[in-house]
Order: structure tokens, then sequence, then C-alpha cells
């Protein structure tokens, strides 16, 4: 389905809502997976996920597929020294095995996203700055290729993204153009505590689809920069400015100027507007206390586990239950002690459903999967 036939749907499903939120809003499975490295069992635990929701090739042949990663922050800080992938960013090797079972799964064109941190060089450079090497992902498939979407990239213009119900924090969103030249949208993340949002996943990764060269805090007032500057702080974050202005401002220029009152309605939005097909969160490795090695009280942990599922609402509540955390949970309870749920919100647009009751999970049971965040940064 197209995005603009899906976020019709969405609108339209949203206004008939008779019942609360999650009680209407769709429920899909989520597999789980075990696996403990990222050597050579990764491969056969991703194929059995795909397997388990009903096979990739459903979902992919003979489509342009878009691969959202996450490389938030800078390819230069790190974590008591650790490479990045073992702590805050997509593993290349996942993103590489990805790429290969969409090639075999049938898609004709695979385009590895991502928005890096205040710069328009293409990701290739980002990440052999970080000590990858992007030919093991650019040669897994017959065609892959990556493309930096923090600024106007390979199109002429920005394309507009709509919400269903006119936007939890704005009306409409200016993305890159490869968020709408695909046919299917993945969201490949790493599952982690955010200091800002609480928790992030399949549906928080996507905050980084908004280009800075708009949202940035360097954007240009009345037209968008050429380059990206700063991050999404003022605008998203904060509030204290509106975006260039080929961009709607926000709703309500009234509302909080708080980050855990804006961003989580802002990943919401954006999650609306251009639906998540697939989501994929790893946790073979990664960190607890927050989003990156800048926040404090943060170190490594390895819960080995990987989990994916159709729906990206039903995906993180069941990577919040993993985590050790009720994905029912609102401000003020762990871990939305200073935020709004960004799983609620999102199941108020229409996207789905973050009562666990009913989301059928596959494979190894949360009981046996779950590894408590907050207990290992207790020590």
């Amino acid at each position: 389905m197209r995005r603009r036939d899906f976020t019709a749907s969405l609108g339209a499903a949203a206004g008939a809502l008779a019942l609360p939120a999650h009680a209407a809003a769709a429920a899909e499975r989520v597999a789980i997976a075990r696996c403990l490295d990222y050597g050579p069992s990764l491969m056969p635990a991703l194929r059995t996920l795909m397997d388990q929701l009903g096979g990739l090739g459903r979902i992919v042949k003979g489509k342009t597929v878009a691969m959202k990663v996450n490389l938030t922050g800078g390819a230069t800080q790190r974590l008591s020294y650790a490479p990045l992938e073992h702590t805050h960013w997509t593993h290349p090797a996942v993103i590489g095995a990805l790429c290969r079972l969409m090639g075999e799964a049938g898609a004709t064109r695979i385009r590895i996203l991502e928005s890096p941190w205040q710069t328009a060089d293409p990701i290739e450079e980002v990440m052999l700055e970080a000590g990858w090497e992007p030919r093991h992902m650019l040669s897994a498939a017959a065609r892959v290729e990556m493309e930096n979407t923090n600024y106007l990239g390979r199109a002429k213009d920005y394309r507009k993204f709509t919400p269903p119900n006119g936007g939890h924090m704005f009306p409409a969103y200016m993305l890159n153009h490869s968020y709408e030249d695909c046919d299917v949208f993945v969201s490949v993340a790493k599952l982690k505590e955010h200091a800002t949002a609480g928790i992030t996943m399949a549906l928080k990764n996507c905050f980084g689809i908004a280009p800075c060269t708009i949202y940035g805090d360097g954007a240009g007032a009345d037209e968008p920069s050429i380059t990206p500057k700063g991050g999404r702080n003022a605008v998203f974050h904060m509030g204290r400015r509106q975006p260039s202005k080929i961009a709607p401002p926000e709703n309500d220029p009234s509302s909080p100027r708080q980050g855990g009152y804006r961003v989580p309605r802002i990943v919401a939005d954006l999650c609306a507007a251009r639906p998540i097909h697939l989501s994929i969160v790893e946790g073979i490795y990664s960190m607890y206390g927050g989003e990156g090695p800048w926040n404090r009280g943060v170190g490594i942990i390895k819960p080995g586990i990987l989990f994916a599922g159709t729906n990206p609402v039903n995906t993180d509540a069941v990577g919040a239950a993993l985590m050790g955390f009720d994905p029912m949970a609102m401000r003020g309870t762990a871990p939305f002690e200073t935020c709004d749920n960004t799983l609620a919100l999102a199941e108020q647009h229409g996207i789905g459903t973050r009562d666990l009751s009913r989301i059928e999970v596959v494979g190894v049971p949360i009981a046996q999967a779950r590894v408590s965040y907050r207990a290992a940064k207790k020590g």
C-alpha cells in the first residue's frame, strides 16, 4: 500500500474510533529471537524472524525498499572505547544481513537511509570514519545504495508528508525525497533507553528522518540551509523557533516548550505520515541509560535478542516489555518519568496498539528474553 493510501486509511480509522485507542488500533504479530553475537548465528536468527512474520517476500518482492538505520551522533563519539555498533549504532552486520535477505526475497532496489550528524557527506564517508567498510553492505544484494537524508540530497525539492487529524505537533513535515520514492519503508533500530523520549526503537528511530536543513538549529528562516547545521534542539526539542518557511509552523505555539512533551508527539506524527511497513530492532549488544555516550550514567548491556514486526507500535510495545518496562505506562512512570509515552501518541493516530494482551508474540517468550535495563544501570 502506498503512503498516501495508508495515511488516508489511518485518518478514516482514527475518525471512527469509539473505543479507547489501544482497543481499536491494529494488532499484528511480533517475533523474538535469541542471538548472542554478530557472527554466524545472526543470519539464521534474522531469517527465522522473517519466516515467523509470514516471509520477507510478501513485503519486499519487486519493490524499492527504504531502510532507515540508526547512526545517531558523531562517528567518533564512543562509550568506553567500544565500537559504536556495540552501543548505540545499528550494527553493520545486521544492515548487511538484511540487505542480503531482502535481495534473496526479490527486492529490486534497497536504499539505506540516515541523516548523519551535522553533515551532508555521503553515508559511506560517515561509516568509513567510524571504521566500517560500507562495501560489505553495498555488495550484500544486487542493487544497494545509500543516501544522506539530512538535506535535499539527490532531488530537486523536498516532499510533504501529512499526519492524520492535523498532527499532534505540526500539520505536515517536509522530508527528503527518499521517504516518498519507495514502496516499502523499514525501520532498523537499536534497543535503547532515551534521555528525552524514555525509550528508542522503531518509532523513535524515525525522528531522524526530518532534515536539519529545515528543522535544525541552523536552518534558514525563509529557505532551507544548503547543508545541515546543528541538531533539532531549537525547533523540535524546545520550540525556540519555527522551521524554515518551506514547512508549516507548529499547530499551537503556546504548547509546552519541553522536549518530553514535544519529541514524542513529533515522532508519532512522523510515523503516521510516513508509515513503517517493517520494524526490526536489534538488542544483541546495546547500552542502558540513554541513546548515546553523551548521556550520563550509561553503560554497555548485552540482551542477546532480535525482534521484528510489521506494526511499529506493536513492535516497540514488545520491546518496552523486553527492557523491563510497561508499554502502557504514562508520564511519571518508568521509562517515561519526564516525558509522554510515544507509543500512546502513535496509538492515538491509529497506527497500532501497545496493549500486550492483544499482540501475538511468537518465537522466544517475552518472559524468557526480558533483560531489565534499569537493573543493569543500578549495577
